[in-house]
């Protein structure tokens, strides 16, 4: 299967390929997200992940991440599909991320797993943080994951969408 390319390339910068691995993971209808907070820039969501370190699985990776930056013990349930961004970083690095995206289910509070200081645990439900994530990658993650649930509430018989006419 071929990885969807989000985001668009500066024509005049250089895109490494970064190996990657994000998790969604669900809990009383919200999504966890990392609100990544760095001097001189303004605050942005992502979904918990990032880059696999040389020799990791994707599993593994996502799994490692999502500890490190929420301080929470995930385990993987099925990948949801594989997704790349293009992005420069805080540090004017340009990176188009490889990203494995996946399904995570919550094991544990492991608050000594989290090391990254600067990002925050927050949750959004699923159609907010599809709304709010930096990435379009990441937000077309949850809608992936989105498609696949079949307890998200149901729309109110007032506000029902009538289908599309072909």
């Amino acid at each position: 299967m071929a990885a969807l390319q989000f985001g668009e390339p500066a024509p005049d910068r250089r895109y490494e390929d970064r190996p990657a691995a994000f998790g969604v993971l669900a809990r009383e209808g919200k999504i966890a997200l990392v609100r990544v907070t760095k001097p001189n820039f303004a605050p942005w969501l992502d979904l918990p992940g990032g880059a696999r370190d040389p020799g990791e699985t994707d599993s593994a990776a996502a799994v490692r991440e999502f500890g490190e930056e929420t301080g929470l013990k995930v385990s993987p349930a099925r990948l949801l599909g594989r997704a790349d961004q293009f992005f420069v970083n805080t540090e004017d690095v340009a990176y188009n991320n490889r990203s494995a995206l996946f399904e995570v289910l919550f094991e544990a509070e492991s608050p000594a797993l989290k090391i990254e200081a600067d990002h925050e645990l927050v949750w959004l439900p699923p159609l907010e943080a599809i709304a709010a994530l930096r990435h379009d990658s990441h937000a077309w993650a949850v809608c992936a994951w989105i498609r696949t649930v079949r307890d998200l509430p149901k729309t109110a018989p007032d506000q029902s969408v009538a289908p599309a006419s072909g």
